[in-house]
């Protein structure tokens, strides 16, 4: 018989302000509870280590509260007395501005009306806080990997982008060497062009008024001496 809560239904419970009605974590029972029994040790009631996921479970943080529990297979047991139940009614119109203690000894009376154990309430409680802190943990160790391997990716393309511009660099001196090439070749014809055409000038001149051949230096070739 499972039940709706709202998420602030939910805060109210994770807050661990019940613990003031029912546990204490010190080993000292608050004795400010008068005319009742003191609160319970944690230990006591809820000894063990912490409440592991289902291995199937999808752990994100974008899960809710409820996949939580689902993933630490936390059952709700027949009678509806959870932890989240009692924070609900610590919340209601009918407890909310009593005190402390006569708080506690309503909780205590619906309770046993209903035959539930406190024990399991705070069984339950317990549970939830563990797998809540579980969850927390696996979250946090998922986000150091996914940050690990996205470092050793970055570093990898990083080392891409070097190698792919070191490469292009190459491309680029290899086409100004080639272009200088060309240049040097050029301008060696060039000389040898400007030899023969002295030479055709000066036979020709026996001939003519005036000479009809070229010998100036030719233009420079426009950007050759660079091409980036």
């Amino acid at each position: 018989m499972g039940r709706c809560y709202t998420i602030s239904q939910i805060e109210v419970a994770l807050s661990k302000k019940w613990y003031s009605f029912f546990v204490v974590t010190d080993g000292t029972a608050d004795q400010s509870h008068a005319g009742g029994a003191p609160p319970l040790r944690v230990d006591d009631v809820a000894p063990g280590p912490a409440v592991a996921l289902d291995a199937d479970a999808e752990v994100t943080g974008a899960g809710s509260i409820a996949d939580v529990y689902l993933a630490a297979r936390i059952p709700v047991p027949p009678h509806g007395y959870t932890v989240l139940k009692i924070a609900e009614m610590l919340q209601s119109e009918h407890l909310q501005a009593l005190p402390s203690d006569v708080k506690r000894k309503s909780i205590l009376v619906a309770l046993d009306a209903a035959g539930v154990p406190v024990d399991e309430v705070i069984r339950d409680a317990v549970a939830r806080d563990r797998a809540l802190d579980t969850y927390e943990r696996v979250l946090e160790q998922q986000i150091e990997d996914i940050r690990a391997a996205k470092a050793a990716e970055n570093q990898r393309l990083e080392d891409e982008v070097a190698q792919r511009v070191a490469e292009l660099r190459a491309r680029i001196d290899e086409n100004t060497r080639q272009v200088g090439r060309e240049l040097e070749e050029l301008q060696a014809w060039r000389v040898r062009k400007q030899r023969e055409e002295t030479t055709i000038a000066e036979a020709v001149s026996h001939f003519v008024s005036e000479n009809p051949i070229t010998t100036a230096p030719s233009a420079e070739v426009k950007g050759e001496t660079d091409v980036r």
